[in-house]
């Protein structure tokens, strides 16, 4: 499979009913027939058009489906909304992890430094002045 196209993955993305679907299989697989419950029962809509926006969602490469006897089970395609969040990272301050990082390391040292002084033995200290 190729990767998606981020102009694609948008567009699918474009819809809030199918940002819904899309919620409801977020870490798990889903039967069409839940997704059109799901849809009919928050936007009500009708099944073809709920199978339209899960074709749109398969054509993007944003879901995938497979063939469970006469069930039809779909999944998120974590790939495809990786291409959207290397697209969005171009966006972002590149300073900003790294920083975030150096100074979760500067808090650990100066805790550190705390016990450090905390456990120093305060008798030892008055017989060596």
């Amino acid at each position: 499979m190729s990767t998606p196209h981020v102009d694609l993955v948008l567009a699918a993305l474009a819809e809030p009913v199918r940002r819904r679907l899309l919620e409801h299989l977020a870490g798990t697989e889903r039967s069409a027939g839940e997704l059109v419950a799901v849809a009919h029962d928050e936007f009500g809509i009708s099944q073809p058009a709920t199978s339209q926006h899960l074709r749109v969602l398969r054509e993007a490469g944003v879901v995938v489906v497979r063939a469970d006897g006469p069930r039809r089970l779909y999944r998120v395609e974590p790939q495809a909304l990786g291409v959207v969040e290397d697209w969005l990272a171009g966006f972002l301050d590149p300073f900003a992890q790294p920083l975030d990082a150096l100074e979760t390391e500067l808090a650990r040292g100066r805790r550190r430094g705390r016990r450090t002084d905390s456990s120093a033995d305060p008798v030892a200290e008055q017989s060596a002045s």
